[in-house]
């Protein structure tokens, strides 16, 4: 946790000129406690006294008392209350990480719901703020592997499936009020984080190291660890416009799921066995616009993987929440 809430010299720098308090949506998911003791050092690194609440259900009650603990502010209740919504404080600067997609196939209107119904009530409720608003390279849908390094910020969306629908409606549900309301909003289309607990290395790392096969048909995909993914989300806040900037936050690399597990089989001493083919589409972003304003992510590709393989290797604690990155179909 240390070493993914640790601040970039960059990302210290621009906390200084932002003035407010800074809330986070949905501060008890995977990425919300890290981004949020990042927000809580960085600050106090560049000498700003400022609030940094995090606003979530806390389904693990530990989250909540472990943010009180740096310094952070937990707000405990339901986003999908409207009542609640209206009751939290206004701050400056809001990041919105709140969301649905697990279960989605089997729970549409619930997906819906969280992802668009929701997004309307935090726009009306913080129009005064500035928001980064956290989306998905999902809604591209699958692109040719050969076509280059990816669906760029500019492609018309094509998403597959009521997830990548409804992450497309939430979207429109802020650049709407953005447009509206002049709030100025960044949309981060972010694919995929990862960490040693949670993430496609995670993945494919236990499935090596169990001898499961590993199926091929999702053959590439990106990754961005996920102290870079929290670093660039919130240094992305100095670029907040209306009409909302669009920006795909993840890694430069088209990476070989073939590849990776092959590593993976090295560093662990264990035999890889795959099933199928690479199919000859993906899900891939490119990430040119990311690089331009922020420069390359600080974590590279291989210390990923050897981070990774040496975790799983001493039973370091996983999450057990599997990304269903080879997913192809939508149906989450």
């Amino acid at each position: 946790d240390n070493a993914l809430s640790e601040p970039s010299e960059e990302l210290v720098e621009v906390l200084s000129s932002l003035d407010g308090d800074f809330m986070i949506l949905g501060a008890g998911g995977k990425m919300g406690p890290s981004l949020a003791r990042m927000i809580r050092r960085a600050s106090d690194l560049c000498g700003r006294a400022r609030r940094v609440i995090g606003v979530s259900r806390y389904s693990n009650p530990e989250t909540a008392t472990k943010l009180r603990g740096y310094g952070i502010g937990a707000v405990v209740g339901d986003l999908l209350d409207a009542a609640f919504v209206r009751s939290l404080p206004r701050a400056e600067n809001v990041l919105y990480l709140a969301g649905m997609k697990f279960g989605a196939a089997n729970d549409a209107a619930q997906t819906w719901v969280s992802n668009t119904y929701l997004a309307g009530l935090v726009a009306d409720h913080f129009r005064g703020s500035r928001l980064a608003v956290l989306s998905s390279g999902n809604i591209y849908g699958l692109l040719p592997v050969d076509a280059g390094q990816g669906s760029m910020e500019t492609d018309p969306p094509a998403p597959v499936g009521e997830y990548a629908m409804s992450v497309l409606g939430r979207e429109r549900v802020f650049e709407h009020f953005s447009q509206v309301h002049r709030i100025p909003t960044v949309i981060i289309r972010l694919n995929y984080a990862a960490e040693l607990r949670y993430g496609v290395f995670v993945d494919l790392a236990r499935k090596v190291y169990r001898g499961d096969p590993i199926p091929l048909h999702m053959g590439f995909f990106n990754a961005i660890w996920q102290r870079d993914a929290c670093d660039v989300i919130v240094r992305s806040l100095q670029y907040a416009s209306s009409p909302p900037l669009t920006v795909n936050v993840t890694g430069v690399d088209r990476i070989s799921c073939r590849s990776v597990c092959e590593r993976f089989g090295e560093i662990l001493s264990r035999p890889v066995r795959f099933t199928g083919a690479e199919s000859p589409t993906a899900l891939l972003s490119d990430a040119s616009l990311c690089i331009s304003l922020f420069g390359h992510p600080r974590t590279s590709i291989d210390e990923m993987v050897k981070s990774t393989a040496d975790w799983i290797a001493i039973g370091g604690e996983t999450w057990n929440k599997p990304t269903q990155f080879e997913v192809r179909d939508g149906k989450y």
